[in-house]
């Protein structure tokens, strides 16, 4: 990624339904070069699905949470796979450190809170879990500040 694909998706990260003709014009770029040079990014996978931009409380999952997991090594894979098969689960993350997985989750409520730790609980090879609420969105997932920084 070099420094023209930071410009244009810097220009994308502020308004990603933004057409290909106006990044051109205000980076002073052909339509043409603009158009190939999301083709690549997105074809080499560098680029997050559109559907990371959709809230999940506009679909009814206004509850966010972490849930930590310890797993039974041996069993990590059919973990993972189990996992990706419940909706609520957004993100799955291997940290370092005393928890095997941590994920971002949400939810309809408390109750259906406890409904998603409890399906996650009970995959195969998941040991323990432990869930925290998050009470507040305070900085956004973001990227502009990130694509603007030097190298």
């Amino acid at each position: 990624m070099d420094a023209t694909d930071r410009r244009i998706l810097v220009e994308l990260d502020d308004d990603p339904r933004l057409p290909t003709v106006v990044i051109a014009q205000r980076l002073g770029l052909a339509r043409a070069t603009v158009q190939s040079r999301l083709d690549k990014l997105a074809a080499s996978g560098l680029l997050r699905a559109n559907s990371s931009r959709v809230r999940p409380d506009s679909l009814g999952r206004g509850i966010a949470a972490s849930v930590r997991a310890e797993l039974d090594q041996h069993l990590i894979h059919d973990a993972i796979e189990a996992l990706k098969l419940i909706p609520e689960v957004l993100e799955c993350f291997a940290p370092a450190g005393d928890d095997d997985l941590l994920l971002r989750v949400v939810a309809r409520t408390p109750d259906d809170l406890y409904r998603v730790s409890e399906e996650i609980r009970l995959c195969p090879g998941i040991v323990r879990t432990s869930t925290s609420l998050f009470l507040r969105e305070v900085i956004p997932y973001r990227m502009s500040a990130l694509l603007a920084a030097p190298d």
